[in-house]
């Protein structure tokens, strides 16, 4: 397979894991599947991590996801 489709394979993988997040978070249903508002509020994290409250956001948003993930994990166990 050529390098260039690989790379695009790839991509592929990484964005529907990403919309995968988006729909596991319930953001879709809570906005009713408004892509403005969504975008919106992505801007929004972005720019509170280019701010000074980075390093807290991460940690928090960090922590509480590796939580649910590890919950998650333990109810298919």
């Amino acid at each position: 397979m050529r390098d260039w489709a690989v790379k695009r394979r790839e991509r592929t993988k990484h964005l529907i894991e990403l919309g995968g997040l988006v729909i596991k978070a319930g953001l879709v249903d809570l906005i009713d599947d408004d892509r403005a508002t969504l975008y919106g509020a992505f801007l929004d994290l972005a720019d509170r991590l280019r701010g000074d409250e980075r390093a807290s956001a991460l940690t928090l948003w960090k922590r509480k996801g590796k939580r649910v993930f590890e919950a998650e994990q333990k109810t298919r166990e």
